[in-house]
């Protein structure tokens, strides 16, 4: 019984939340916006946009 109560008493001051998860969930989001960002750019343009340029910020892609 004293070895429950010990294990209950040390896990309950410990935080639940899966901050390391949500950290890996945010910047794999960010990273995939960015490098989906670059890769429509760098595709064919969509209908209308023929003959616009290209952003500063996005690199040319060699295919």
């Amino acid at each position: 019984m004293y070895l429950l109560e010990i294990a209950t008493k040390t896990t309950a001051n410990t935080p639940h939340f899966p901050f390391a998860a949500t950290a890996v969930l945010v910047i794999g989001f960010v990273a995939a916006v960015t490098i989906g960002s670059i890769a429509w750019y760098n595709s064919k343009r969509p209908p209308g946009w023929e003959n616009k340029e290209r952003p500063d910020v996005v690199p040319k892609v060699d295919s």
